[in-house]
Protein backbone atom coordinates (compact mmCIF):
# COMPACT_ATOMS: atom_id res chain seq x y z
CA UNK A 1 0.00 0.00 0.00
CA UNK A 2 1.02 3.03 -0.79
CA UNK A 3 2.32 6.04 2.22
CA UNK A 4 0.83 9.66 2.25
CA UNK A 5 4.12 10.36 1.25
CA UNK A 6 3.46 8.84 -2.45
CA UNK A 7 0.02 9.96 -3.20
CA UNK A 8 -0.83 8.69 -6.97
CA UNK A 9 -2.52 11.86 -8.66
CA UNK A 10 -5.61 9.67 -9.53
CA UNK A 11 -6.14 9.08 -6.10
CA UNK A 12 -7.15 5.16 -6.80
CA UNK A 13 -4.98 3.73 -3.80
CA UNK A 14 -5.81 3.67 -0.30
CA UNK A 15 -2.67 5.42 1.34
CA UNK A 16 -0.79 3.99 4.28
CA UNK A 17 -0.57 6.14 7.72
CA UNK A 18 3.05 6.70 7.97
CA UNK A 19 3.69 6.48 12.23
CA UNK A 20 4.91 10.79 12.06
CA UNK A 21 1.68 11.54 11.20
CA UNK A 22 -0.97 12.71 14.14
CA UNK A 23 -4.33 12.06 13.54
CA UNK A 24 -7.02 10.45 16.02
CA UNK A 25 -6.95 6.58 16.70
CA UNK A 26 -9.26 4.54 15.77
CA UNK A 27 -10.14 1.08 16.81
CA UNK A 28 -11.27 -0.53 13.53
CA UNK A 29 -14.33 -2.62 13.63
CA UNK A 30 -13.40 -6.72 12.98
CA UNK A 31 -16.19 -6.99 10.49
CA UNK A 32 -14.80 -3.80 7.87
CA UNK A 33 -12.00 -3.66 5.92
CA UNK A 34 -9.42 -1.38 5.13
CA UNK A 35 -11.76 0.68 3.40
CA UNK A 36 -14.28 1.12 6.14
CA UNK A 37 -17.12 0.27 4.49
CA UNK A 38 -19.97 -2.08 5.95
CA UNK A 39 -20.83 -4.73 3.58
CA UNK A 40 -24.65 -3.62 3.23
CA UNK A 41 -26.65 -0.84 4.89
CA UNK A 42 -28.39 -1.91 7.98
CA UNK A 43 -31.78 -3.41 7.37
CA UNK A 44 -33.61 -0.50 9.88
CA UNK A 45 -37.05 -1.06 11.85
CA UNK A 46 -40.40 0.60 11.54
CA UNK A 47 -39.19 2.66 14.62
CA UNK A 48 -35.87 3.91 13.01
CA UNK A 49 -37.70 4.79 10.08
CA UNK A 50 -40.08 6.76 11.79
CA UNK A 51 -37.30 8.42 14.06
CA UNK A 52 -35.91 10.03 10.27
CA UNK A 53 -39.72 10.46 9.25
CA UNK A 54 -40.42 12.64 12.37
CA UNK A 55 -36.88 14.46 12.33
CA UNK A 56 -37.35 14.84 8.56
CA UNK A 57 -40.84 16.81 9.45
CA UNK A 58 -39.60 18.79 12.62
CA UNK A 59 -36.65 20.44 10.00
CA UNK A 60 -38.79 20.72 6.84
CA UNK A 61 -41.21 22.84 9.61
CA UNK A 62 -38.01 25.26 10.18
CA UNK A 63 -35.84 25.35 6.78
CA UNK A 64 -37.95 27.04 4.32
CA UNK A 65 -35.97 30.79 4.36
CA UNK A 66 -33.44 29.43 6.44
CA UNK A 67 -31.92 27.14 4.47
CA UNK A 68 -30.04 27.76 1.43
CA UNK A 69 -31.91 27.23 -2.31
CA UNK A 70 -29.18 24.68 -3.63
CA UNK A 71 -30.28 22.48 -0.15
CA UNK A 72 -34.11 22.89 -0.79
CA UNK A 73 -33.49 22.21 -4.24
CA UNK A 74 -31.19 19.10 -3.48
CA UNK A 75 -34.05 17.64 -1.17
CA UNK A 76 -36.80 17.83 -3.94
CA UNK A 77 -34.14 16.19 -6.68
CA UNK A 78 -33.01 13.48 -4.79
CA UNK A 79 -37.19 13.31 -2.95
CA UNK A 80 -35.66 12.41 0.64
CA UNK A 81 -39.20 13.34 2.14
CA UNK A 82 -40.78 9.88 0.86
CA UNK A 83 -40.41 8.51 3.72
CA UNK A 84 -38.41 6.18 5.88
CA UNK A 85 -34.92 6.20 5.37
CA UNK A 86 -33.02 6.44 1.85
CA UNK A 87 -31.95 3.34 0.60
CA UNK A 88 -28.10 4.13 -0.51
CA UNK A 89 -28.11 2.65 -3.83
CA UNK A 90 -31.26 4.21 -4.76
CA UNK A 91 -29.42 7.27 -3.75
CA UNK A 92 -26.41 6.45 -5.11
CA UNK A 93 -28.15 5.85 -8.58
CA UNK A 94 -30.22 9.36 -8.49
CA UNK A 95 -27.07 11.34 -6.96
CA UNK A 96 -25.06 9.77 -9.67
CA UNK A 97 -26.82 11.06 -12.23
CA UNK A 98 -26.56 14.32 -11.72
CA UNK A 99 -23.28 15.12 -9.66
CA UNK A 100 -21.59 11.62 -9.75
CA UNK A 101 -21.59 10.81 -6.18
CA UNK A 102 -22.39 7.88 -4.25
CA UNK A 103 -23.31 7.25 -0.92
CA UNK A 104 -21.89 4.71 1.10
CA UNK A 105 -22.23 3.24 4.25
CA UNK A 106 -19.79 3.35 7.26
CA UNK A 107 -19.99 1.88 10.41
CA UNK A 108 -18.93 5.12 12.73
CA UNK A 109 -16.58 8.07 11.98
CA UNK A 110 -14.03 7.01 10.19
CA UNK A 111 -10.43 7.57 10.24
CA UNK A 112 -9.37 11.18 8.40
CA UNK A 113 -6.93 9.27 5.46
CA UNK A 114 -10.10 7.30 4.62
CA UNK A 115 -12.81 9.65 4.91
CA UNK A 116 -10.19 11.87 2.58
CA UNK A 117 -9.99 9.03 0.16
CA UNK A 118 -13.66 8.66 0.06
CA UNK A 119 -14.26 11.98 -0.68
CA UNK A 120 -11.62 12.62 -3.40
CA UNK A 121 -13.10 9.24 -5.43
CA UNK A 122 -17.00 11.36 -4.95
CA UNK A 123 -18.16 8.81 -2.07
CA UNK A 124 -20.01 10.38 1.22
CA UNK A 125 -19.41 7.78 3.70
CA UNK A 126 -22.88 7.86 5.75
CA UNK A 127 -23.03 6.61 9.05
CA UNK A 128 -25.36 3.12 9.32
CA UNK A 129 -26.97 4.25 12.29
CA UNK A 130 -29.91 6.36 13.16
CA UNK A 131 -30.43 7.78 16.96
CA UNK A 132 -32.79 6.51 19.53
CA UNK A 133 -35.76 8.88 20.74
CA UNK A 134 -33.63 9.23 23.76
CA UNK A 135 -30.95 11.11 21.34
CA UNK A 136 -33.62 12.46 19.12
CA UNK A 137 -32.39 16.64 20.04
CA UNK A 138 -29.20 16.13 20.05
CA UNK A 139 -26.29 13.31 19.37
CA UNK A 140 -22.60 13.54 19.00
CA UNK A 141 -21.29 11.19 16.47
CA UNK A 142 -23.32 11.81 13.20
CA UNK A 143 -26.36 9.42 12.35
CA UNK A 144 -27.89 8.32 8.72
CA UNK A 145 -29.98 11.45 9.58
CA UNK A 146 -26.97 13.94 10.34
CA UNK A 147 -25.01 12.51 7.11
CA UNK A 148 -27.50 11.74 4.62
CA UNK A 149 -30.07 14.47 5.04
CA UNK A 150 -27.74 17.28 6.37
CA UNK A 151 -25.24 16.53 3.79
CA UNK A 152 -26.14 14.78 0.83
CA UNK A 153 -28.92 17.55 -0.73
CA UNK A 154 -26.22 19.97 -1.30
CA UNK A 155 -23.87 17.20 -3.53
CA UNK A 156 -26.51 18.08 -6.13
CA UNK A 157 -25.18 20.99 -6.70
CA UNK A 158 -22.61 20.84 -9.36
CA UNK A 159 -19.92 23.73 -7.82
CA UNK A 160 -20.41 22.21 -4.26
CA UNK A 161 -19.86 18.43 -5.36
CA UNK A 162 -16.63 19.15 -6.97
CA UNK A 163 -15.71 21.47 -3.57
CA UNK A 164 -16.20 18.62 -1.59
CA UNK A 165 -14.07 16.51 -4.14
CA UNK A 166 -11.12 18.76 -3.76
CA UNK A 167 -11.33 18.65 0.00
CA UNK A 168 -10.75 14.94 0.24
CA UNK A 169 -8.09 15.92 -2.15
CA UNK A 170 -6.28 18.48 -0.18
CA UNK A 171 -6.83 16.36 2.77
CA UNK A 172 -3.90 14.50 2.08
CA UNK A 173 -1.78 17.22 2.03
CA UNK A 174 -2.66 18.46 5.23
CA UNK A 175 -1.79 15.04 6.32
CA UNK A 176 1.90 15.38 5.31
CA UNK A 177 2.21 18.18 7.01
CA UNK A 178 0.29 17.54 10.32
CA UNK A 179 -1.94 19.93 9.94
CA UNK A 180 -5.29 18.26 10.05
CA UNK A 181 -6.67 20.51 12.91
CA UNK A 182 -6.32 23.49 10.23
CA UNK A 183 -8.29 21.83 7.75
CA UNK A 184 -10.65 20.59 10.18
CA UNK A 185 -11.72 24.07 10.88
CA UNK A 186 -12.53 24.86 7.04
CA UNK A 187 -14.54 21.69 7.11
CA UNK A 188 -16.32 22.68 10.11
CA UNK A 189 -16.81 26.27 8.99
CA UNK A 190 -17.59 25.53 5.44
CA UNK A 191 -19.33 21.95 5.30
CA UNK A 192 -20.71 21.57 8.83
CA UNK A 193 -21.68 25.30 9.72
CA UNK A 194 -21.57 27.28 6.82
CA UNK A 195 -23.78 30.06 6.00
CA UNK A 196 -24.38 32.04 2.33
CA UNK A 197 -25.82 35.17 1.84
CA UNK A 198 -27.97 34.60 -1.10
CA UNK A 199 -28.47 38.02 -2.00
CA UNK A 200 -28.03 41.70 -0.16
CA UNK A 201 -28.80 40.71 3.75
CA UNK A 202 -30.24 37.21 3.04
CA UNK A 203 -27.84 35.21 4.97
CA UNK A 204 -28.89 31.29 4.48
CA UNK A 205 -27.59 27.90 5.90
CA UNK A 206 -26.31 25.30 3.95
CA UNK A 207 -23.69 23.66 6.40
CA UNK A 208 -25.08 20.13 7.34
CA UNK A 209 -25.02 20.77 11.32
CA UNK A 210 -26.85 23.90 10.78
CA UNK A 211 -29.38 21.77 8.54
CA UNK A 212 -30.14 18.65 11.09
CA UNK A 213 -30.83 20.61 13.46
CA UNK A 214 -33.64 23.10 14.58
CA UNK A 215 -32.29 25.47 17.24
CA UNK A 216 -28.70 25.63 15.81
CA UNK A 217 -31.03 26.47 11.88
CA UNK A 218 -32.84 29.50 14.14
CA UNK A 219 -29.87 30.56 15.71
CA UNK A 220 -27.33 30.74 12.80
CA UNK A 221 -29.59 32.78 10.55
CA UNK A 222 -31.62 35.00 12.70
CA UNK A 223 -29.93 35.27 16.90
CA UNK A 224 -28.75 38.46 17.82
CA UNK A 225 -25.26 36.61 19.52
CA UNK A 226 -23.23 34.95 16.87
CA UNK A 227 -20.70 36.69 14.44
CA UNK A 228 -21.35 36.34 10.69
CA UNK A 229 -18.11 37.20 8.91
CA UNK A 230 -17.21 36.73 5.57
CA UNK A 231 -15.22 33.89 4.63
CA UNK A 232 -11.75 33.92 4.31
CA UNK A 233 -9.52 30.27 4.48
CA UNK A 234 -6.78 31.13 5.97
CA UNK A 235 -8.65 33.28 9.11
CA UNK A 236 -10.54 30.38 8.69
CA UNK A 237 -8.28 27.52 9.21
CA UNK A 238 -6.34 29.58 12.40
CA UNK A 239 -10.01 29.71 14.07
CA UNK A 240 -10.86 27.27 16.84
CA UNK A 241 -14.37 25.94 17.11
CA UNK A 242 -16.80 24.29 19.30
CA UNK A 243 -17.81 20.60 18.96
CA UNK A 244 -20.36 20.54 21.13
CA UNK A 245 -22.34 23.76 21.29
CA UNK A 246 -23.94 26.53 19.18
CA UNK A 247 -21.12 28.24 17.21
CA UNK A 248 -20.12 31.95 18.79
CA UNK A 249 -19.12 32.52 14.68
CA UNK A 250 -20.35 31.48 11.55
CA UNK A 251 -18.67 32.52 8.18
CA UNK A 252 -20.64 33.77 4.87
CA UNK A 253 -19.72 32.77 1.58
CA UNK A 254 -20.94 35.11 -1.73
CA UNK A 255 -21.46 31.88 -3.26
CA UNK A 256 -20.06 27.88 -4.09
CA UNK A 257 -18.08 29.67 -7.21
CA UNK A 258 -16.49 31.68 -4.61
CA UNK A 259 -15.85 28.91 -2.22
CA UNK A 260 -14.43 26.89 -4.81
CA UNK A 261 -12.28 29.37 -5.90
CA UNK A 262 -10.48 30.49 -2.36
CA UNK A 263 -10.29 26.94 -1.72
CA UNK A 264 -9.25 25.37 -5.07
CA UNK A 265 -6.65 28.17 -6.30
CA UNK A 266 -4.90 28.84 -2.77
CA UNK A 267 -1.74 27.39 -2.25
CA UNK A 268 -1.98 24.70 0.59
CA UNK A 269 1.96 24.09 0.66
CA UNK A 270 2.82 27.45 1.44
CA UNK A 271 -0.08 27.90 3.98
CA UNK A 272 0.66 25.15 5.85
CA UNK A 273 4.51 25.70 6.12
CA UNK A 274 3.22 29.26 7.83
CA UNK A 275 0.36 27.58 10.12
CA UNK A 276 1.40 26.99 13.62
CA UNK A 277 0.59 23.92 15.39
CA UNK A 278 -2.28 25.37 17.45
CA UNK A 279 -4.83 27.35 16.76
CA UNK A 280 -4.53 31.35 16.58
CA UNK A 281 -7.88 32.84 17.26
CA UNK A 282 -10.50 31.85 19.64
CA UNK A 283 -14.27 30.97 18.60
CA UNK A 284 -15.90 34.27 19.13
CA UNK A 285 -12.93 36.81 17.61
CA UNK A 286 -13.46 39.38 15.60
CA UNK A 287 -10.26 40.67 13.93
CA UNK A 288 -9.11 43.41 11.87
CA UNK A 289 -9.21 41.50 8.66
CA UNK A 290 -12.62 40.70 8.91
CA UNK A 291 -15.15 41.47 6.69
CA UNK A 292 -18.05 41.42 9.65
CA UNK A 293 -21.93 41.41 8.55
CA UNK A 294 -23.01 40.69 12.00
CA UNK A 295 -20.99 41.68 15.52
CA UNK A 296 -22.67 38.72 17.59
CA UNK A 297 -23.22 40.40 21.36
CA UNK A 298 -22.15 36.53 22.37
CA UNK A 299 -24.85 36.69 25.20
CA UNK A 300 -25.56 32.95 25.04
CA UNK A 301 -21.96 32.18 25.60
CA UNK A 302 -21.37 34.66 27.84
CA UNK A 303 -24.56 33.24 29.75
CA UNK A 304 -22.78 29.72 29.83
CA UNK A 305 -24.17 27.86 26.74
CA UNK A 306 -25.65 24.59 26.29
CA UNK A 307 -24.72 23.52 29.78
CA UNK A 308 -26.48 26.37 31.63
CA UNK A 309 -29.60 26.26 29.87
CA UNK A 310 -28.64 29.81 27.99
CA UNK A 311 -31.35 30.77 25.84
CA UNK A 312 -29.74 30.84 22.16
CA UNK A 313 -30.70 34.59 21.19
Amino acid sequence: MATIADLQPDFATLPEMAADVFTAPLARPAHVGEDWLEPAQTAYTADDHAVWDDLFARQLEVLPGRACSAFMGGLEKLDLGRGGIPEFGKLTEELGALTGWSVVPVPMLIPDHVFFWHLANRRFPAGNFIRTRATFDYIEEPDVFHDVFGHVPMLTDPTYADYMQEYGRAGWKAMRYNRLKALGALYWYTVEFGLIEEAHGDVRAYGAGILSGPTEARFAVEAESPNRIMLNVDRVMRTDYVISDLQPTYFVIESFADLYRQTVERDFDRLYRSLPAGFTYANSAVIDVDNVLHRGTQEYHLRGGRGSGAVPV
